[in-house]
């Protein structure tokens, strides 16, 4: 995948993403209040926390689909504001979701070209008049889609419709089509829900060989266990708030993490 990855971002102790005081309420429900995190060029982040700490509230205002009440944003130490999924993807973070989101008549192939086309050039006069320069730039998104699909491992099922590959293909379906768009920061919304251990491990294996390319991933997960043996540092959220932050042997012995989340007997 390497042809098309991004550069890795120099560690000169500016974060990859930095977040401080993102607040949201929903009526009478303050969903986030004063939530932060700093991600750091090529790590793999950790977002948990029990059902209800506001994980996905707080993803989403990251990722543009809610407008966060209050907090300043920075990708790469520049100000960017995510007031919408699309400006979120041309800034350099994509995602994928907790419910799988795929184009279900569309081949593998067209799934993941429909995620290239953020960082096309040739635009609509292009794609209606079809002249060199658009031929060939879609035949070079052809070819990267391609690429991707063999980089997840289904590489094979390129021809295949999205509602015909299995639960955990489609997963990979999914962080193919994100890739598409040469994110800084792909974020990852319970990746492993769903998947049986042995789909898991090979998820493992895929974020490892990602973050070996040269991305920085943050993923919301509910597998503690996966959690844990994956990510280099991890935020804990409970109510709304940040508990807890560290490496994932700080986190497992912080006493409000156990008491809110980890259960005791961890």
């Amino acid at each position: 995948m390497s042809q098309g990855a991004a550069p890795v971002a120099g560690n000169n102790g500016v974060p990859l993403l930095s977040v401080v005081g993102a607040s949201k309420r929903f009526g009478g429900l303050q969903a986030l209040s004063g939530v932060g995190l700093r991600i750091m060029p090529g790590q793999i982040y950790g977002l948990i926390g029990p059902n209800g700490a506001g994980k996905t509230t707080f993803f989403n205002v990251i990722t543009g689909l809610y407008r966060p009440d209050a907090g300043r944003f920075e990708l790469q130490g520049t100000p960017y504001t995510p007031s919408a999924p699309y400006l979120v993807a041309k800034a350099g973070i994509a995602r994928t979701f907790q419910n799988i989101r795929l184009f279900g008549d569309m081949t593998a192939l067209e799934n993941v070209m429909v995620g290239r086309h953020v960082r096309t050039s040739q635009g609509v006069f292009g794609a209606v008049f079809r002249h060199r320069a658009a031929r060939e730039e879609e035949a070079a998104i052809r070819a990267r889609a391609q690429e991707l699909l063999d980089f997840v491992g289904i590489g094979h099922y390129a021809g295949r419709t999205a509602r015909h590959l299995s639960y955990g293909d489609q997963r990979r379906l999914e962080i193919a089509r994100a890739l598409a768009t040469d994110p800084l920061l792909l974020a990852l919304d319970e990746p492993a829900a769903g998947m049986n251990p042995t789909e898991k491990l090979a998820l493992r294996e895929l974020l490892h060989r990602i973050r070996a390319e040269g991305r920085t991933i943050l993923l919301i997960e509910h597998d503690v266990k996966l959690v844990m043996g994956l990510c280099d540092r991890i935020t804990v959220l409970d109510y709304g708030k940040v508990i807890a932050e560290g490496t994932p042997a700080e986190v497992q012995r912080d006493a409000a993490v156990i008491a809110a989340y980890l259960g005791a007997s961890h």
